[in-house]
């Protein structure tokens, strides 16, 4: 590569690396870290997550509408919430608020005792999810990131660019004997170049799931129509709501047998009530596959799996396990706390390797001007 072009790929290079190198390094290095976080928050908080009725063989199920009238009655007629039925025997029943507090609360699910509950940023493991998903800045955040993540793109093709070699085989060798500088160097062209594409799946399964649109535009330019959620009609029959435990029993009528994973509570009758299955040939560990219902009627306005949503949408049940790792089970996860302990090292080492190069040339260039003006260090 000719000098000027090669100068310019490095100029590039460098430079998204400094401004939006750390923002990539702390989402990767955030995103390693809540890989073996969750398991830590479980053990750290039992109570949160072990039902206190887990050893009653008689146990039954708690009605469900009457603790939906208990938490509308604790949190307001406005406020929404997901329920969490338990996925194991031991398992606490989670509830999400969405309204004037915000936050999961986790109850015994024979009893409906709660036995803890923790706001959207309480907790270690909360705020680790939020700085890691959002910066702590909702859909801003997402938006900041799901830009960042693209830049990646143009970090790893200026990167690859830098790094091809005049002569193949590539030589992939890492010197660590000559010095911090030079092992650093090595460590960042060649780990880079190696795991570049790998850390790319990481970073663009995020950008996915961080900036939802991206999935619209996938669909709209394969020229596939969008299939949005169902919406009740203006003027449909208006009143109290159906009892919740019927309105899940309706449910399952479209997909019998199968586990549930969410059952998302509306505030407002006006708009439909989801239940979310893990069907058995579904790849998200929650389930994407999906009912949805008048909560005042009953009736079922869709069901859908997500083989039947367009790709840019239907893709999420594939691209958040790939992201998080659960796909592969505890090898993959594994593979990508690596992944991402080593985007948070491409970044970290960049920037050290400009500033100390920074600081070596203004120390030569110091060096140099005492020189010629006669004068020498005592």
């Amino acid at each position: 590569m000719r000098a000027p072009l090669r100068r310019l790929w490095l100029k590039v290079h460098r430079w998204i690396g400094l401004t939006l190198g750390p923002i990539l390094a702390l989402t990767a290095l955030l995103g390693a870290v809540l890989v073996v976080a969750l398991p830590l928050d479980r053990a750290a908080h039992p109570a949160f997550f072990v039902a206190r009725s887990a050893g009653d063989a008689t146990r039954v199920a708690l009605p469900l509408e009457p603790l939906r009238q208990r938490l509308a009655a604790e949190f307001g007629p406005d406020a929404n919430f997901t329920l969490r039925p338990p996925r194991k025997p031991t398992d606490t029943l989670w509830v999400m608020v969405r309204g004037k507090w915000e936050g999961t609360l986790y109850l015994d699910p024979a009893t409906g005792a709660e036995q803890g509950r923790r706001g959207t940023h309480e907790g270690a493991y909360n705020v680790l999810f939020e700085l890691h998903s959002s910066l702590l800045l909702d859909d801003t955040g997402k938006g900041v990131l799901a830009f960042v993540a693209l830049a990646y793109l143009f970090l790893l093709v200026t990167g690859i660019v830098l790094w091809w070699p005049v002569r193949w085989p590539p030589s992939l060798r890492i010197v660590l004997n000559r010095g911090l500088l030079r092992g650093l160097f090595d460590l960042h062209r060649t780990g880079g170049a190696v795991l570049g594409l790998l850390i790319a799946v990481s970073v663009a399964t995020g950008a996915y799931m961080a900036w939802r649109p991206l999935g619209n535009f996938i669909s709209s330019a394969m020229g596939q129509q969008l299939i949005k959620p169902p919406v009740i009609a203006k003027g449909a029959a208006s009143g109290p709501r159906l009892p919740l435990d019927e309105l899940v029993a309706r449910a399952q009528q479209a997909y019998p047998g199968q586990p549930i994973g969410y059952i998302q509570v509306p505030a407002k009758t006006s708009r439909p009530m989801r239940v979310r299955f893990r069907l058995s040939d579904d790849p998200h560990p929650n389930g994407i596959g999906s009912v949805w219902l008048n909560p005042v009627t009953g009736e079922v306005l869709a069901a859908r799996k997500w083989q039947e949503l367009d790709a840019g949408n239907g893709a999420v049940a594939v691209i958040y396990p790939l992201h998080t790792g659960e796909l592969g089970g505890p090898l993959h996860e594994a593979v990508t706390a690596l992944l991402g302990l080593a985007l948070a090292g491409l970044g970290l080492s960049g920037v050290w390797l400009w500033w100390r190069r920074r600081t070596m040339a203004a120390a030569a260039r110091d060096n140099d001007n005492r020189l010629s003006s006669g004068t020498t260090t005592p």
